[in-house]
């Protein structure tokens, strides 16, 4: 090291210490443009796994260099960590959405995307969950209005419920790497 960076396990322990300092909350958010900035709250709070339900992740800045490299320093620094989302539709993350195809090739180890199965296509309430405890829930996906709750794992618990019984819907989505002739 140069002395001016930070090795993968001095960088968690700082960013695990910034975690243990959050003090639980929950608000009401009524734009989308708050539920994105939530949710880069969120992924800067995560320690284990995070969780996406969404339609099809067009809304709320999945394909912004900033976020893609919040999820590349999460899949990078945490041991053992999740990436886990679960869409409607991918066509959009494959056509539009480079940056979150990139982490899927170079973190698939870490990283699934699924596309939802007969049985969760009526789900459009999008959800993004971290380690059980934080997370955004907007109620239906024609509203703006949604939930963001910070160190409540109580008030987590259902929807990390509702959350596992889409993911067990899921059929395979996208593949981190392109097959072909």
């Amino acid at each position: 090291m140069d002395g001016i960076g930070m090795d993968s396990s001095s960088l968690r322990k700082a960013l695990a210490a910034e975690v243990d300092d959050v003090i639980a909350r929950e608000e009401r958010l009524d734009t989308v443009a708050q539920q994105t900035a939530a949710i880069d709250t969120l992924i800067g709070l995560a320690q284990e796994r995070i969780r996406v339900f969404d339609v099809n992740l067009s809304h709320t800045g999945w394909n912004s260099s900033a976020r893609a490299d919040a999820l590349s320093l999460f899949l990078r620094v945490t041991r053992n960590g999740r990436l886990d989302i679960i869409v409607h539709d991918t066509s959009w993350i494959e056509a539009s959405c480079p940056r979150l195809m990139m982490l899927l090739r170079r973190y698939g180890h870490a990283m699934t995307i699924y596309k939802t199965g007969p049985g969760a296509r009526g789900a459009m309430d999008p959800l993004v969950i971290v380690d059980g405890q934080h997370f955004l829930h907007r109620y239906h996906i024609q509203q703006p209005r949604a939930t963001l709750a910070i160190g409540m794992p109580q008030a987590a618990r259902p929807l990390v419920t509702r959350f596992e019984e889409i993911w067990a819907t899921g059929e395979p989505g996208l593949a981190p790497t392109v097959l072909g002739l």
